[in-house]
Order: structure tokens, then sequence, then C-alpha cells
């Protein structure tokens, strides 16, 4: 099978890890997978070597001479299946196929639906979405959603994200009470995530000074950089935390760093399925995290980690003081989350899913042609 994977972002999401996850596993099974992507992005740089990829330079999903572009990759690999994994992928892949393509016969159209956010509402929206055959939600939270905006049931699928395990357990550990200078023992609560608003991190400072006041030895990392990073600093300095609230900015090493953590912690207000939860859990590390979007299909409240309302820093802080205050609940939550991130959210099953949805809407969409 033919299969070719867009995603427009030059910067680094979540969401690509998931794409590099699906375009790599395809093609280690034999499956005929490229990717296209922004040429001098961040996903370009992580592409492994031997992965087929095209570069290109959309500036908005208006982008006329990206969609020619797209046109004439789609002649290039005819690809039987063009899975565009953020929305300015399915508007750019819906203006190329109005142009002159050379394509036998017309492509499946996936478009892959990590977010929690509802699909806008304005006339050029309903366009490009209507080109798409079938949306392949990260989580069940999310499938509803688009339901709610108007996409038939029929149209949608499921297919959780995953984690590489076995890359994961490859990942060195890193000493982060080294590498920043923290004392020696102290408990380590960790986040990561991009300085977003939807990430919720402003919950998670204000949350520390109540953990703090309770277990002053405590320290927290919040890894990941974004357009927040300022007023993170300025509530951090508001709150006395300096010492014990660390930005670390970006780090190609964040998996090493998940290892030290003692917990993790996921404050997102709203969050499609958190990618970081499921490393985290890959990890086994205990997880606190609020009871937003999908995150609930993965984190068990109660046993792999403990659930709180968001926006809530009262109770997410007694929810970490609770799992700080004990090892073996550390310990039993970890393990339960790695077993489950094994059975339910591995890459295999995010790979074996895909292809599921591949051939079955495959053959309808021919059979229906």
């Amino acid at each position: 099978m033919r299969s070719l994977h867009i995603d427009t972002a030059r910067t680094w999401r979540g969401g690509q890890n998931q794409v590099l996850l699906t375009v790599t596993g395809l093609a280690e099974i034999g499956h005929q997978a490229a990717l296209v992507a922004h040429e001098g992005g961040e996903l370009r740089r992580r592409a492994h070597e031997g992965l087929r990829f095209v570069g290109f330079n959309p500036r908005s999903e208006f982008d006329v001479h990206a969609a020619w572009q797209l046109a004439k990759v789609f002649n290039d690999l005819q690809p039987e299946v063009v899975h565009a994994h953020d929305p300015m992928a399915v508007s750019l892949t819906a203006l190329a196929l109005q142009m002159k393509t050379g394509l036998p016969a017309p492509p499946l159209i996936v478009a892959s639906r990590r977010v929690d956010f509802h699909l806008k509402r304005h006339a050029f929206s309903k366009w490009k979405y209507g080109h798409v055959d079938v949306f392949i939600a990260a989580s069940n939270l999310i499938a509803t959603i688009l339901e709610d905006d108007g996409i038939p049931k029929s149209k949608i699928e499921v297919v959780h994200d995953g984690v590489n395990i076995s890359a994961i357990d490859h990942q060195p550990l890193v000493d982060a009470h080294g590498a920043f200078w923290l004392p020696k023992g102290a408990l380590l609560v960790g986040n990561v995530a991009a300085l977003a608003d939807h990430k919720g991190q402003r919950f998670l400072v204000a949350a520390a000074k109540r953990v703090v006041r309770a277990l002053p030895d405590t320290r927290f990392l919040i890894v990941g950089e974004g357009e927040l990073r300022a007023a993170l600093e300025r509530q951090i300095h508001d709150l006395g935390l300096e010492r014990h609230v660390t930005l670390t900015g970006f780090r190609g090493d964040a998996l090493g760093l998940m290892k030290s953590f003692d917990e993790f912690a996921m404050s997102s207000p709203t969050e499609g399925l958190g990618s970081a939860v499921l490393e985290a859990m890959a990890c086994s590390r205990a997880v606190v995290a609020t009871r937003a979007g999908g995150i609930p299909e993965a984190v068990l409240d109660g046993q792999t980690g403990l659930l709180v309302p968001p926006h809530d820093e009262e109770a997410l802080a007694a929810a970490l003081l609770n799992v700080l205050r004990d090892s073996d609940k550390r310990q039993q939550f970890g393990q339960a989350g790695r077993e489950r991130v094994s059975y339910e959210f591995s890459v295999e099953q995010l790979i074996a899913g895909t292809i599921d949805v591949y051939e079955r809407r495959l053959r309808d969409k021919r059979a229906k042609a």
C-alpha cells in the first residue's frame, strides 16, 4: 500500500512524534510510506535516515503554491492513501485535489484529529473537511466532539496514540538532580509539554506553592518551550518559587529526564489524549493529571495515577502530595501504568489500528467507485 503523510508545522509538538511513529512503523513492515513536511521544520530534522521525505514550505491554508507542490507529489508517488495530520495539511490536500494530479483513482483521504478543540464552522472549514473520507480520532472523547461538530459517525474511527516502549527503554536516564543542581534526595515532580495556555502550567505552578509549603524539599521541573515562558517566569517570581520550580526550556533528552521524576504531572485544562502522559507511564512514572479530554482513557484514577478536575490548583496540589508522601503508591502506580501502556497504547497497536482503517476504508471507497 502506498501512503503519503502530510504535516505542515515548523516547530515540534507532541502530535508530530505520532506522525513519525506512524510513518516509520508503516515503512518497517513493508508499506510504501512517505512523509511530506516543512523543509526547515523540526519534523524534517528528526526524520530517520532511510525514511522517504519530501520537503515543502507551506505558509498558510490558502497557499496555492504549496498545494501545487502537493499535487505534483501526488502525481509522482501515486498514493492510495493521503493522510493529513494537521488542519493545514487537510486544507492543502483539498486544494491539491482540485488541480490536475494524474492519479488513476482518487486516493483515500484521511485526517488525524489529536486535539479536543471543535472544528471551525465557517464555509472554508466545511469545504476542506468535506474532502475527508475518514477521520482518525486519537481518543473516544475526540470522536464525540467530531460528532457534535456534524461529522457523521460513519466517517470516524478511533485509533489511540501509541508509544515506542522499546525506544523509550533505550533512552539513557538523565540525572535531573545533577543537571539542574537540585538538592540530593529532593522529591521531583516533572511536566513535559509546550508552554502554552492549553497545557495549563500556570495551575501547576500555583499548586507547587501549596506543595512546597507542606514538603519544602520538593522540586518541580517544567520541560518545554513556548509563548507563555515569560508569564510563567513572572508567576514563579511572584510566588517566591525560584528555588523550587525550574523552567528547563526545550530538551532533546526529555525522556531521560522523565525517568528521574518521582511523579509526572499533567495540568492541562484541555487535552486530546496526552502523548507525554503515555511516555511517563511507559517510564513507569506515577501520574497526577487533570480529568481533561482523553486523559481518563489513558490514566485510570486510583490505579495508574490520580485524576483531578481541570483548573483546580488546590485539588492538583492535594493529589501531588498524596503521591509524593507514599513511595509504595508511586511504585504501584508506575508499574500499573507501564503494564497499561504495553497492552493498550503501544506503537504496534497504533500501526495495526491505522492499517486496519486504511484497508477497510479503501475497500469501501473502491466498492463505491
